[in-house]
């Protein structure tokens, strides 16, 4: 059986950010997974966390689905500070893969968790036009350039990435969830089945 965990990365702003979004979304993947016959596991960061469960978690997951809002450019600062406890236990990883005896191991290729699979999911207030876009706000890089300190994270600890999906412009007004969820679901069936 294969094992996921789904890690929310949300933090709670009155008005702004209350998690609504990020739930839906949790909801209809944590539905297909079991749906497909995947063992689940949850964290909720924001709702407080065991390091040594979390460092458990991540050895147990064939795979992680990390669904966060975007919040200044990144992951809210909760959720940095889950990674910053949970993956400097040296638990995910045995050095930063350098040898003084073997040139031909590079920085960042000391992870232990190899064979394991990440899948971004977040939730954007900007709008799709500005990946991509040389004379956008992020100078031309595209979501998956934007977001490269989360990539090089789950990287750092020997994770493959697989398709990002994202969302845009969701305090604009005209939000169809329900046509969302469903391009949300066509990436989970791509990424996992």
């Amino acid at each position: 059986m294969k094992k996921v965990l789904i890690l929310n990365g949300h933090q709670y702003y009155d008005v702004v950010a209350k998690g609504e979004l990020t739930q839906h979304y949790i909801d209809t993947a944590n539905d297909f997974f079991l749906k497909n016959g995947f063992e689940v596991k949850h964290t909720h960061i924001e709702k407080g966390y065991d390091v040594e469960e979390e460092c458990q978690k991540f050895e147990w997951a064939d795979y992680v689905l990390f669904q966060y809002p975007v919040y200044w450019m990144g992951v809210p600062w909760i959720t940095k500070k889950y990674f910053d406890e949970t993956f400097t236990q040296g638990r995910h990883y045995t050095s930063d893969g350098r040898s003084r005896s073997d040139e031909s191991k590079t920085y960042g290729t000391g992870g232990l968790l190899k064979g394991k699979k990440y899948m971004l999911s977040v939730t954007y207030n900007c709008p799709t036009s500005e990946f991509d876009n040389p004379k956008g706000f992020f100078d031309g890089l595209s979501l998956d350039q934007a977001h490269i300190a989360t990539h090089k994270t789950f990287q750092f600890c020997g994770l493959e990435p697989l398709k990002t999906y994202s969302v845009h412009d969701i305090f604009k007004g005209d939000l169809d969830l329900k046509k969302e969820l469903e391009k949300f679901e066509a990436v989970l069936t791509e990424n996992f089945l």
